[in-house]
């Protein structure tokens, strides 16, 4: 390729950079919006913030104590004004301060974001592992026995992926906790080990489903022509599975890396729950008990925006996989 074809390919792949991250802003815009819409009238739907502001349902604040925070917090304005407010609040990513913390919800979402980030990212990690082993260990298997060995990972795959987080949880703290020992039941602290068994209860059932998308894929590419053409030239068959069909098969599912991460972020509510562990999924739960609406906004807000950047990550990451993505990027560039 000449230097100006491979100029012009530069291009065409930072156009189509710019593009994607341009188009998923907007889309973070439009979550965000949304997000904000629908928290605010859940949040307000099930009772006065006040409560919240002034110490729970048992405060017994007097007359004008309540009178003040009203008007604090602008609770004494119209429903759309404080609405309009807080939907100005969410654009500018100014959350306020917590109505039950009387702290900032940035400094609350900077102590509980990096923990949710780190257990979501590593159960994506390990789903993915255990997604590709059982793809790998499925297309490995031949003749009568190999027909029953694909047969019991596919229905095994079918039975983690719909397996709900608290039961796999409550069965690992059962079985590796309180039975064996080997790891502790709570992750509180900053010790690996208390990692593990979080990140396995969230990782199981999203593995289980990528990997009966990954296997049904890896049979369609193993019956497709290139991967018989790579056969007739003499290709053996852990070549053709390593270079050519694992490729295609892993395609679908990184597509879905994104909708992957974003049940993860939903299921740590769960997860940390469960373990004990610090994390913005269970300060939403508090949050959310409280009708504490500034943090329950913000921490949405955050899980939307994490959603929408993995989403990008993935669009950007496909052409490093699919060679029809790049020969698409090289047509795109000017003669």
């Amino acid at each position: 390729m000449t230097a100006g074809g491979t100029g012009s390919t530069g291009t065409a792949r930072a156009a189509r950079v710019a593009r994607a991250v341009l188009r998923r802003a907007g889309s973070a815009l439009l979550v965000v919006l949304v997000t904000a819409t629908l928290v605010f009238v859940a949040v307000r739907a099930t009772g006065d913030p006040l409560e919240a502001i002034l110490g729970g349902p048992g405060s017994q604040a007097s007359a004008e104590a309540v009178a003040r925070a009203r008007a604090d917090y602008g609770l004494d304005q119209p429903l759309i004004v404080q609405y309009l407010a807080q939907l100005w609040r969410t654009v500018t990513l100014q959350f306020g301060d917590s109505y039950a913390r009387k702290q900032p919800v940035g400094e609350l979402l900077a102590a509980n974001v990096p923990p949710t980030v780190l257990l979501a990212s590593l159960a994506l990690v390990l789903a993915w592992l255990l997604a590709l082993g059982g793809a790998l260990l499925a297309a490995t298997q031949r003749g009568r026995i190999g027909r029953a060995v694909r047969g019991a990972l596919a229905g095994i795959e079918t039975i983690v992926s719909v397996t709900p987080h608290f039961f796999l949880g409550a069965v690992l703290i059962l079985v590796f906790a309180s039975g064996l020992g080997i790891f502790p039941a709570t992750s509180s602290g900053a010790s690996p080990a208390g990692l593990v068994l979080p990140v396995v209860t969230l990782a199981v059932p999203i593995a289980g489903y990528l990997a009966h998308v990954m296997h049904g894929s890896l049979e369609e590419a193993d019956a497709a022509p290139f991967a018989t053409t790579a056969r007739a030239r003499g290709a053996a068959e852990t070549r053709v599975l390593l270079t050519h069909t694992l490729r295609h098969a892993a395609l679908p599912a990184l597509a879905l890396s994104g909708w992957a991460y974003g049940s993860l972020l939903s299921g740590a509510v769960v997860v940390e729950a469960l373990f004990a562990r610090p994390g913005l999924g269970r300060m939403l739960l508090e949050a959310t008990m409280v009708r504490d609406v500034p943090v329950v906004i913000g921490g949405v807000t955050v899980i939307a925006l994490l959603y929408v950047a993995v989403l990008l990550a993935t669009e950007l990451a496909e052409p490093l996989v699919d060679p029809r993505l790049r020969a698409a990027v090289r047509a795109e560039a000017p003669a």
